[in-house]
């Protein structure tokens, strides 16, 4: 089974990023040294880091590796080495400008957080609450969903045990056990019932009012 090649692209955590920018480099820097001793090979190697910081390794002089690389290209003129040193300065103001944006994004998450809010004006710190007031927004809408969603799940579980219910309750020749509402509904029926069967005492006065005597009948 053959494999597809994996595609490389930029590391855009800068933590990891910078994490494997030291364990390449350093692994760079090795195998540069292992290739110069065990081939007797002059070896040059020049690295920037994203922050500007340079880092190179050569087994010889390093001015004099660079040029006899100038002597061997094949546009062996002074305007060659002013393209590569031109490159070289591109590259650096590319990490500047890198540099200055992951500050700004920084110092952006710390007024989100409200952190270093001093500095700001009105129209600055009104255009943050807006951001954050969309930011709850949206937090609540997802929060209401994901109860919609589980009031849901919870509902089909409810009718799953009911249906496993009346199917054992069949199965083994029972009439299921009323629910709260049935029995609610009912008290009142039974409670009348049971008030109907209780003893009922009638008093029955004889005799003139003066001298009337009085007799209890009681019916069960």
């Amino acid at each position: 089974m053959v494999r597809g090649k994996t595609q490389m692209k930029r590391i855009e955590n800068a933590t990891s990023r910078q994490v494997t920018f030291s364990k390449r480099r350093n692994g760079l820097l090795k195998k540069a040294f292992e290739l110069s001793v065990l081939c007797d090979a002059e070896v040059a190697l020049i690295i920037f880091s994203p922050r500007g910081k340079l880092y190179e390794f050569a087994n010889s002089s390093m001015q004099e590796t660079i040029e006899r690389y100038r002597r061997h290209t094949k546009n062996d003129t002074p305007t060659s080495f002013r393209t590569v040193e031109q490159n070289m300065q591109h590259l650096k103001q590319e990490a500047a400008n890198m540099m200055k944006k992951i500050d700004f994004l920084e110092a952006s998450k710390r007024k989100f957080l409200g952190e270093g809010l001093g500095s700001c004006s009105i129209e600055e710190l009104h255009r943050i609450e807006q951001q954050l007031q969309r930011s709850i927004s949206n937090v609540r809408a997802r929060k209401t969903q994901v109860f919609m969603e589980q009031i849901e799940e919870l509902k089909e579980k409810e009718k799953a045990l009911l249906e496993e219910k009346a199917r054992l309750s069949e199965k083994h020749g029972t009439d299921p056990q009323p629910t709260t509402k049935d029995q609610t509904e009912n008290q009142p029926q039974n409670y009348a019932e049971s008030s109907l069967s209780s003893d009922v005492e009638t008093e029955l006065f004889i005799g003139l009012p003066h001298s009337r005597t009085r007799g209890v009948i009681r019916s069960s």
